[in-house]
């Protein structure tokens, strides 16, 4: 695996998690194939639901990775800090490539895909605790998969944005009986 790109610390920062005063607090990381796309614009709409519904102080690091080093050390894609932006999220970002490490500092790790979830178990050590499933288990309907927008339009990203606050309001209420609303 490739050097993990040091990353700034941002000012735009909706929720210190080092700061978390829960001992119970976990950590969360989304995983998609080059860590511009889908796994950061998880990270931030992740980072902003949490901290509206007040549940900031449960996790203590929340973070984006992905499972290739095509794009190591690069900003997130200008479409996706576009539908961020459009929904008052600001990310400091830069792509980084899944880490060994990962499987002992992370409690969850959340992929984006059926094939980002096969790469992630195929480097999983065997003696690993975090809980590595797919972000769409959260889903409605179960297995849902954040389909890669790379390749394709803007509606791609909004169709994603729409599924990962799903997701993530979904995964607030099965890990943690959130009582929030899962209506998009």
């Amino acid at each position: 695996m490739s050097p993990v790109p040091t990353r700034p610390t941002s000012p735009y920062a909706d929720v210190d998690m080092a700061d978390s005063a829960d001992p119970d607090a976990v950590s969360v990381l989304f995983v998609c194939l080059g860590n511009i796309c889908r796994s950061p614009m998880a990270e931030g709409a992740f980072r902003r639901t949490v901290n509206n519904a007040g549940y900031a102080a449960k996790f203590r690091k929340i973070d984006s990775c992905g499972t290739a080093a095509y794009h190591s050390g690069e900003h997130a894609d200008p479409r996706t800090l576009q539908i961020l932006a459009k929904n008052s999220i600001r990310l400091d970002h830069l792509a980084r490539q899944l880490q060994t490490s990962d499987f002992k500092n992370f409690d969850y790790i959340l992929a984006m895909d059926n094939s980002n979830l096969r790469d992630i178990n195929r480097v999983k050590p065997k003696d690993s605790t975090a809980k590595v499933r797919l972000f769409g288990h959260y889903g409605s309907r179960k297995d849902e998969q954040v389909e890669d927008p790379y390749y394709g339009g803007q509606s791609g990203f909004e169709k994603n944005y729409k599924q990962i606050v799903d997701f993530t309001k979904r995964f607030l209420v099965e890990e943690f009986n959130a009582d929030i609303s899962t209506d998009s």
